[in-house]
């Protein structure tokens, strides 16, 4: 059964268009102000948004806890829905069976009226005026809130139909409503129906209609209003969410606690293991009870104490290795300052030997001059390695150290048929260096670009800005293959080990020249591709202890470059040597 209908809502405002007052003397804000606000608003958002993705990223504790906090509202939410639709169900078909049981009275007791049976044209306000009286003093005495209403339809009335009505505006009802009450007999539970209540005028509220034909065509409409009902749904939906929002904050809270045992030792054993990572091998996790944390603590402090019992043991053999190279290059050096002098004599009396003798004079000379170099770079070495190495800095201009160090460079590539093209600005790239270190720095990278050039040219680039100056080697030759460009500079390293060293190189000339750099707190950095030669940049601070932000050369050549099987002449290129190559600051690699 449809339900009376309700009244409509009154018509609103017709929503046209908001005007703005024009004040004199008062101009709109500039476009460009709006958008730099907007600019502005948008990066605090974003960067508020990244400062929460970090936080959510490096905290389990915040991702737990908020977790939780979701789950549990979704879950409580859901149980209070259903909870409240069961209640309000229960309520309902409660309040149903009450009002069904009053009405079904009222409908006896309407019928109990003898005058209800005799023909509706006589007496019809009489009878309805009593019946109404007699329903309403039960209404009265019960103490229940109910409104009572019986009607006479016209069709049986004639012109004049005689209604009466107490609490109920029977006007209200519809048509079909009335046709179905008088074809009923008994007691009949309409839809929940909005009627003006207590009196006409009223605002409409719900409530449970009932209705029942009686006597000769007389029909009697029971109105039992929700009020009360939505009164206690309300308060038990008010108390529930109170509920749900206290458990809610109550199972976060114990998830906080319980993730908060379990992350805190998490965290210090974090903590220690970034401690012991920096070289406090005496970091230690303290022992609570016998429990996976426990389990945890005792295994990171065996591990700790392995850890610092071959560290001592590395150390101690690191020393001992150090202290053998030290004491045996300074023990080989006056053995070798009497081969050194017996080799000048044979060296210089070659012409008068045979020419197998003089050849062997030869090579004893040049094999003496490698092994010198070896004592020397080995010596160094243990320089580093003992942190025994200083620096002795001073102002000079690294375009002039690149080329006092090309000199035995020179001679290699002349010997080779090769050449090194130098592309140094006009202007001084002066800096705060060691001339020794860094000259001898430019000399390996040199001769290293020059052997490994398979006779093609060698291009010196040199470039500074306001915070470092970079030098950079660029060979034509073999190249590196990927992952060399870190291993070439460890000691005795070579890509080729079938290789033949053509220049009486030791191995330990790159290895030299990263801890040259290292101890200016520069960078040495290697490229290369195989078949496309290599490139390698030192980039120096200008003032001694500054910190590099990037260097004014780019490491990798320009991929046009590449395709180039040695670089253009200078001849063809149409500009001097001294030409300044365009700065264009990058990172290390």
């Amino acid at each position: 059964m449809s339900g009376v209908p309700v009244a409509g809502d009154p018509p609103g405002e017709s929503a046209g268009p908001r005007r703005y007052a024009a004040f004199p003397g008062v101009l709109p804000r500039p476009i460009s102000a709006l958008s730099r606000a907007a600019t502005d608003a948008g990066t605090r958002v974003s960067a508020l948004a990244r400062t929460l993705r970090r936080r959510w990223d490096s905290s389990l504790q915040l991702r737990v806890v908020s977790t939780t906090l979701v789950v549990s509202a979704v879950v409580v939410s859901l149980l209070g829905f259903f909870l409240m639709q069961q209640f309000q169900a229960n309520l309902l078909r409660h309040a149903a069976a009450l009002d069904y049981a009053q009405a079904t009275d009222g409908l006896t007791l309407a019928e109990s009226q003898n005058l209800v049976f005799i023909s509706p044209y006589s007496s019809a306000r009489t009878v309805m005026s009593d019946v109404v009286n007699v329903l309403t003093a039960g209404s009265q005495s019960s103490g229940v809130n109910y409104g009572v209403a019986v009607a006479l339809p016209k069709s049986l009335a004639g012109p004049h139909a005689y209604v009466s009505a107490v609490d109920v505006n029977l006007p209200e009802l519809p048509a079909g409503l009335i046709r179905q009450t008088a074809a009923l007999r008994g007691v009949q539970k309409f839809s929940y129906a909005d009627l003006p209540y207590p009196a006409p005028g009223s605002p409409p509220i719900p409530g449970l209609l009932y209705a029942a034909s009686f006597g000769s065509g007389y029909q009697l409409y029971y109105f039992f209003p929700l009020t009360q009902l939505q009164q206690e749904l309300s308060t038990v939906l008010q108390t529930m969410a109170l509920v749900g929002v206290a458990l809610v904050f109550l199972l976060a809270g114990i998830a906080w606690m319980v993730t908060r045992w379990v992350v805190l030792p998490v965290a210090r054993a974090a903590q220690g293991a970034r401690r012991l990572s920096t070289g406090e091998l005496d970091e230690r996790l303290e022992v609570r009870g016998s429990d996976e944390i426990g389990a945890l603590a005792t295994s990171f402090n065996e591990m700790a104490s392995s850890l610092q019992d071959k560290m001592r043991e590395l150390e101690d053999l690191s020393q001992v290795q150090r202290q053998f190279v030290s004491d045996v290059s300074h023990e080989l050096r006056t053995p070798l300052t009497t081969i050194r002098m017996a080799a000048d004599l044979l060296f210089e009396s070659r012409e008068q030997m045979q020419a197998s003798a003089s050849r062997s004079a030869e090579l004893l000379q040049s094999q003496l001059g490698r092994f010198e170099s070896l004592l020397a770079d080995l010596l160094e070495i243990s320089r580093y390695d003992a942190n025994a190495a200083t620096l002795d800095a001073d102002l000079v201009d690294v375009c002039d150290l690149v080329r006092n160090s090309a000199d035995v460079a020179q001679q290699l590539a002349e010997r080779r048929g090769s050449r090194i093209e130098f592309r140094l600005p006009a202007e001084p790239c002066v800096a705060e260096v060691d001339r020794r270190r860094v000259e001898r720095i430019l000399r390996n990278l040199l001769v290293n670009a020059v052997e490994h050039g398979e006779g093609r040219d060698v291009v010196v680039t040199a470039a500074a800005d306001r915070d470092a100056v970079a030098v950079a080697v660029r060979d034509y030759g073999v190249g590196l293959a990927p992952g060399e460009e870190t291993l070439v500079f460890d000691r005795f390293w070579r890509a080729d080990p079938a290789r033949a060293r053509t220049t009486g190189g030791t191995g330990l000339g790159l290895s030299i020249a990263l801890e040259d750099a290292r101890l200016h707190g520069g960078w040495l950095e290697a490229w290369g591709e195989p078949g496309h030669g290599s490139v390698f940049r030192l980039t120096l601070p200008r003032a001694v202890g500054a910190e590099l932000a990037g260097s004014p050369l780019p490491l990798a050549p320009d991929p046009a470059d590449l395709h180039d099987v040695a670089p253009p002449r200078l001849a063809d290129a149409g500009s001097p040597a001294s030409a300044a190559p365009r700065p264009s600051g990058t990172e290390p690699s």
